[in-house]
C-alpha cells in the first residue's frame, strides 16, 4: 500500500501490558469509529506494512488499546513504538456540507464573493498555526486562510470552494 493512498491516522504511542499490547494515540475527532478495525497500516521507515488486529478497545479519549496478532511480547511491542498508523482513503467517513477533508479539495477552484475567480488549490499548508490554501493564478501563489467564516460553501459537484475573503486579501498578491 502507498502512503499516498492513504491518511494518517494516529500514532502507537506506549506498551499497555507485558503481553505485547500497545496504545494508539488516534488523530480524530470520532475514535469509537475505529475500535472494530480488522487490520491497520504500520509505518516502518517509507514503508506501510498491514497488521492484523487481534483486539481492540478504546482507552482514555482518543486512544485505541490493541493487541496485534504475532506482536505478544514487550519486545515485539518495542519494535513497532512511535511507528505512524495509516488506513486505505476509502475508509475516511463521508463529509457532507461545508466539511472537507485537506487532500479532497486539491484541484478545486477557489471563487471569492467580491473578487471572483482565484485560482486552483495547489495544496494546504497545515505547518502554520492556521491551515491555508495555497492557491495557483496563473504562477501566482495566493494563501488564502482557512477560517470557518471565510469559506462559504464547498460544492463536490463543482469542485469550487466558494470564499469570502477581506477586502484587498487577494490583491495583496497580486
Amino acid at each position: 500500500m502507498r502512503k499516498e493512498d492513504c491518511f494518517y491516522l494516529g500514532k502507537i504511542v506506549r506498551k499497555h501490558s507485558f503481553k505485547g499490547e500497545v496504545v494508539i494515540k488516534l488523530d480524530t475527532d470520532e475514535p469509537e469509529l475505529y475500535k472494530n478495525m480488522e487490520s491497520v497500516y504500520v509505518e516502518f521507515g517509507s514503508n506501510l506494512v498491514p497488521f492484523f488486529i487481534d483486539k481492540s478497545s478504546l482507552h482514555k479519549g482518543n486512544q485505541l488499546r490493541v493487541q496485534f496478532e504475532d506482536v505478544y511480547s514487550e519486545e515485539e511491542a518495542d519494535s513497532i513504538l512511535k511507528c505512524g498508523i495509516y488506513l486505505p482513503l476509502d475508509l475516511l467517513p463521508k463529509l457532507t456540507g461545508d466539511k472537507f477533508y485537506f487532500h479532497e479539495v486539491i484541484g478545486f477552484t477557489v471563487v471569492d464573493t467580491n473578487f471572483g475567480e482565484v485560482g486552483t488549490i495547489v495544496h494546504i499548508n497545515d505547518k502554520a498555526a492556521q491551515p491555508l490554501f495555497e492557491i495557483d493564478r496563473e504562477g501566482k501563489e495566493i494563501f488564502i486562510p482557512m477560517i470557518d467564516d471565510f469559506i462559504k460553501k464547498v460544492d463536490r459537484d463543482t469542485k469550487t470552494v466558494l470564499v469570502e475573503t477581506p477586502e484587498g486579501l487577494i490583491e495583496l498578491y497580486l
